[in-house]
């Protein structure tokens, strides 16, 4: 059983700092992409960054300067720095993950989002 476990959020200032980690866990062959997505009431999900096995990265233009996907392989745990928060960053965050399951089996996988509230 895959699991993805997800800390690090809570309530900050605008200005402030956070950084969400993710954890993976469970029998796997290995991770390729992971990532980072936010949800805002009332409003679709989307993607805030990701990050190849190599390390490669891409951002949404509004977090761009600001936020840093990061991950360490050996771990299997991908993070997100988020600085300079602004009350727009609010959202529930979810992490995101494609587990080589086995040599037959890929599989995208989710953590259960973790709240990130920025005040004014």
């Amino acid at each position: 059983q895959v699991q993805l476990v997800e800390s690090g959020g809570g309530l900050v200032q605008a200005g402030g700092s956070l950084r969400l980690s993710c954890a993976v866990s469970g029998r796997i062959f290995g991770i390729d992409a992971m990532g980072w997505y936010r949800q805002a009431p009332g409003k679709q999900r989307e993607l805030v960054a990701a990050i190849t096995h190599s390390g490669s990265t891409n951002y949404a233009d509004s977090v761009k300067g600001r936020f840093t996907i990061s991950r360490d392989n050996a771990k299997n745990t991908v993070y997100l720095q988020m600085n300079s928060l602004r009350p727009e960053d609010t959202a529930v965050y979810s992490c995101n993950a494609r587990v080589i399951v086995s040599l037959l089996r890929i599989g995208d996988y989710w953590g259960q989002g973790t709240q990130v509230t920025v005040s004014s």
